[in-house]
């Protein structure tokens, strides 16, 4: 049974915001999102747009039928995470896009201060807000920096608000700007999209900022299993590490700058041969070596013409100096940290 939607804040004027919702099978979790957006305190035009990605599970009928005030857009096939936002912001009105997970859900006030922040900055800006699980209620992060290898890597710090990513389950965008971009390359599938965006952005001089105040709830890994830590350590899966270590390393190679590229990317292959294999022979499962470590090189080869034309495009647009890019890394590798604080990372 559906909850009492509450009165919705959603206005036939020509909208500021463009709220973005990718669904595929979230018929489960969907209510939480939305009414979380129709409940937003603002003094602005807001539109909804939910792309639902040929869904099995009845999702699409269930906004249709309770929320006639959201613009759902229907795929008859399943086309992905990045095609399904690229498509809404093709549809979106509204001058700042919000592309929200439909495993999130906004505080009250969220759009508003991403608003005021936004006007107040007076230039275009990549804007996230403090991520809270939405299980246990602690502090996620307050978007990432990065480790040399593209590692994401939780910002805790309250005095930080200029960060290398915003977390994409929560991400605030002008929407000239995702143009100028080119929004998310369609054949990343999934995960990493949000580095890319991100990365790309700041090299092109953007700044990417997380507000100390207001925030919005997640249920991590909801849609791709793993991405938590639980009581017994590191929980991750299958498609969601493959999709992670192939995509990070295509980002890597798009948006590095030349002499940082020379030095990373062969030993970044390297350490992810490595790992790989010493997961492989300590897990005794070789499935951990064929499905997410063998197919990274390969699946370069293959991307190699779409990642050169991407990174001519993305280094084309670098307005950063080579010591402003470096003041968001943080050079301990994110993974031994993991490793030292949790062990080794169960996946299944």
């Amino acid at each position: 049974m559906a909850m009492a939607t509450p009165e919705p804040s959603v206005s036939k004027a020509t909208p500021r915001v463009s709220v973005c919702i990718a669904n595929f099978n979230g018929r489960a979790i969907i209510d939480g999102c939305l009414q979380s957006v129709l409940a937003q305190k603002v003094e602005f035009p807001v539109e909804i747009l939910v792309h639902d990605d040929a869904s099995t599970d009845g999702s699409a009928a269930y906004i249709r039928e309770h929320y006639p005030q959201i613009r759902l857009i229907e795929s008859p096939v399943n086309l992905g995470f990045c095609k399904a936002n690229n498509r809404m912001a093709d549809d979106a009105q509204g001058t700042y896009l919000l592309l929200l997970n439909n495993d999130a859900m906004l505080y009250a006030d969220a759009l508003q201060q991403l608003f005021a922040e936004a006007v107040r900055l007076e230039v275009p800006a990549l804007l996230g807000l403090p991520q809270f699980d939405a299980a246990s209620g602690e502090l996620v992060d307050r978007g990432c920096m990065l480790d040399p290898f593209f590692n994401p890597v939780p910002n805790l710090d309250p005095g930080r608000q200029d960060v290398a990513m915003v977390i994409g389950a929560c991400l605030w965008i002008p929407k000239n700007l995702w143009q100028q971009i080119g929004g998310f390359p369609d054949w990343f599938g999934s995960i990493a999209e949000d580095l890319y965006l991100c990365a790309s952005s700041r090299l092109a001089g953007y700044p990417l900022r997380v507000l100390n105040c207001s925030g919005y709830r997640h249920w991590q890994g909801y849609s791709f299993g793993g991405n938590r830590i639980r009581e017994e350590g590191l929980s991750t899966t299958f498609r969601r590490r493959t999709l992670s270590e192939r995509n990070k390393t295509f980002v890597l190679i798009v948006v590095s700058p030349i002499v940082l590229l020379i030095l990373t990317l062969p030993l970044h292959l390297l350490l992810l041969h490595v790992e790989g294999f010493l997961l492989s022979v300590m897990k005794r499962d070789a499935r951990i070596w064929t499905s997410i470590y063998a197919p990274i090189i390969p699946a370069l080869w293959r991307k190699r013409a779409q990642l050169w034309s991407l990174r001519q495009a993305t280094q084309g647009r670098r307005r950063i100096s080579l010591r402003d890019w470096l003041q968001v890394y943080v050079l301990v590798p994110y993974k031994i940290r993991m490793l030292c604080k949790h062990g080794l990372p169960k996946i299944g």
